[in-house]
């Protein structure tokens, strides 16, 4: 089994965690404070992280040219605009079908990378693709195609395009610095994270001080949305600099059977059949990327 995989499984199941606390923060925070929660603690327990990996085993510190700058900006800029795309689809009419269309990242990033980042796939590893996708409209998507607005139609998909370019800059920069497992991840996890800091912050200063104060007066939940996102990121990024994007992102749709497991313990909701149709189909992709 390659490494990748439980390092998949680890992101998926602290990113469910992680929005299951921002679920919680939004019901008292504007949702640029709940986006910057992700990332405000989160750059110094990359740090932190970082410098452990060095005191356990020491490598020589990369040299970040111009392209790596503009790779780990351009990761960190594009996750900011796909997370806002998929704030706006809170205030659409059938808001889970535009989330399903933002879990498209994982086909997206197949496309993508097959066309332009030099990272084919093998059929059996597009297979798995496709049925994830499958998987998730089906979980997402209770009404027939025709009733689908256009513009809730674009934005999911704007943010599923989004979200797979900033994880094809992500592993593009970290096969960039040539370092050794896992090394290379974290220097980027640093670098995209603390870029989305500064420029969240730097927003919030100029536009909405009062949701730092917000913030502020909440430190536990804060602390708590920033350290299960900083493991995700973790876990994502080191996947990433393993394999490709489209197999990551495809075996970390069971993201949803996380989620699902979260919302009806904390929740008690019921599973339909479309649901569990849709799991069924998850695990039949994660099994295909992971055979391919």
């Amino acid at each position: 089994m390659g490494i990748w995989i439980p390092f998949t499984i680890f992101a998926a199941l602290m990113q469910s965690w992680r929005n299951a606390f921002q679920n919680r923060l939004s019901k008292e925070v504007s949702t640029a404070g709940v986006t910057l929660a992700r990332f405000i603690w989160a750059s110094p327990l990359a740090a932190l992280y970082l410098a452990l990996l060095y005191w356990v085993r020491p490598v020589a510190v990369p040299a970040f040219d111009g392209p790596f700058v503009l790779r780990v900006l351009a990761a960190g800029v594009s996750q900011i605009f796909a997370t806002a795309l998929m704030v706006q689809l809170f205030h659409q009419r059938n808001y889970a079908i535009g989330v399903g269309l933002a879990k498209s990242e994982a086909v997206i990033a197949a496309v993508l990378g097959a066309l332009f980042f030099s990272a084919p796939l093998t059929w059996l590893a597009w297979l798995g693709v496709i049925i994830g996708g499958v998987a998730v409209w089906l979980m997402s998507h209770a009404g027939p195609v025709r009733e689908l607005p256009l513009k809730t139609v674009a934005t999911g998909l704007g943010s599923g395009l989004a979200f797979a370019l900033t994880t094809l800059w992500v592993r593009e920069a970290a096969l960039m610095l040539e370092l050794t497992f896992p090394h290379s991840a974290a220097w980027v996890l640093l670098w995209v994270i603390s870029i989305q800091t500064l420029i969240l912050v730097t927003w919030l200063l100029w536009r909405d001080p009062a949701t730092l104060r917000a913030l502020w007066q909440r430190p536990k939940a804060v602390m708590t949305i920033s350290l299960f996102s900083c493991l995700g990121s973790l876990g994502w990024f080191t996947a990433m600099s393993l394999e490709t994007v489209a197999m990551v992102k495809t075996l970390g749709q069971i993201e949803v059977l996380f989620t699902l497991a979260i919302s009806a313990r904390w929740f008690r909701e019921k599973l339909g059949r479309r649901d569990l149709l849709g799991l069924a189909f998850i695990v039949v992709g994660a099994v295909c990327v992971i055979v391919a």
